[in-house]
């Protein structure tokens, strides 16, 4: 039995060494990618190590002292840990009920428009925020909401006081939200465009043959044929619920808004970049990390109990 199973291993590692050989362009033009993923990717993650570590410079990851789960305990009795979780998970809760779902509604309309250069325009420009630098978008925002900027110039029109937007807390979540949509509505509808032009034209033509409306196609033929795409990026998403991006919060916030616009990567920037606690924000960012994983997990089993549609 143990001669048997030797040799039926040695025929399936023969044919697997065949495949390669055949199809080595394509491992040739995979292996770079597979480099990138290693060396950048999943070489770093030795370092989460120092979270677990009072890490010195002086004496490395192999020599510095080690303190378990100090770090974590430290972070979750944080004065700022609920305020960090609150706003993170705002920002990323508003941003998937209003910037995830801008990209669908701008599809599905886009769809419905039938003169191909009134289509294509709106694309063009719908794109472009995407292309500009994240630096020139923040720039541009603080420039709009500013005291002299157009926002408050509008308001004068219709007689109403100036307003300094960005020293009310408040205000922060629907700039964030509304600055987000604009950038990328556009660019996030690309995936949905392409869905739809692979759904099945028949489809429409048998709904027309029996007096559907557009709304009536759009609601039983459209949705449902984009659905499963539509789950996977919200799968995707959700497994990014405690994670909003670092640049362009740094880039608009200040210290009067902190209340509401600091969020966990701004506060690991401080901490391990400022402060130089590299151990301690190493801990809050692994924390970050398997939580968006438990999340990631959890949504995948949802949808694929309710859709039968995920990731694996």
């Amino acid at each position: 039995m143990e001669l048997k199973a030797y040799n039926a291993g040695r025929a399936k590692n023969r044919k697997l060494l065949v495949r390669v050989v055949q199809n080595r362009q394509l491992y040739i033009l995979l292996f770079p990618t597979l480099l990138f993923y290693l060396v950048y990717c999943y070489l770093p993650m030795f370092g989460n190590i120092m979270a677990f570590q009072d890490y010195n410079l002086a004496q490395g990851i192999t020599g510095s002292e080690w303190v378990g789960f100090e770090h974590f305990k430290d972070f979750l009795t944080d004065s700022y840990f609920w305020r960090l979780i609150r706003n993170t998970l705002s920002i990323n809760i508003l941003g998937l009920i209003f910037s995830f779902s801008a990209p669908i509604i701008l599809a599905l309309l886009l769809n419905e428009i039938k003169c191909e250069t009134y289509k294509k325009s709106v694309q063009v420009i719908t794109y472009m925020p995407h292309f500009i630098s994240m630096v020139v978008i923040a720039a541009m925002v603080l420039d709009f909401v500013s005291a002299d900027g157009i926002i408050n110039d509008i308001r004068e029109l219709f007689g109403l006081e100036k307003v300094m937007f960005m020293t009310n807390p408040d205000n922060f979540y629907p700039i964030y939200i509304i600055s987000d949509i604009w950038q990328t509505v556009g660019w996030g509808s690309i995936i949905y465009i392409a869905a739809l032009s692979g759904l099945d034209q028949q489809l429409y033509e048998a709904a027309t043959t029996d007096g559907a409306g557009r709304f009536q196609k759009l609601w039983h033929i459209t949705i449902p044929g984009i659905l499963p795409t539509i789950m996977i990026l919200l799968i995707l998403r959700i497994g990014q619920m405690l994670d909003v991006g670092f640049e362009k919060v740094m880039l608009l916030y200040n210290e009067t808004i902190y209340e509401k616009a600091d969020v966990i990567s701004t506060y690991v920037y401080r901490r391990g970049i400022k402060d130089m606690e590299y151990s301690y924000s190493t801990a809050v960012g692994l924390f970050n990390s398997v939580f968006n994983f438990l999340l990631l997990v959890f949504a995948n089993q949802l949808s694929r109990k309710l859709t039968d549609s995920s990731l694996w």
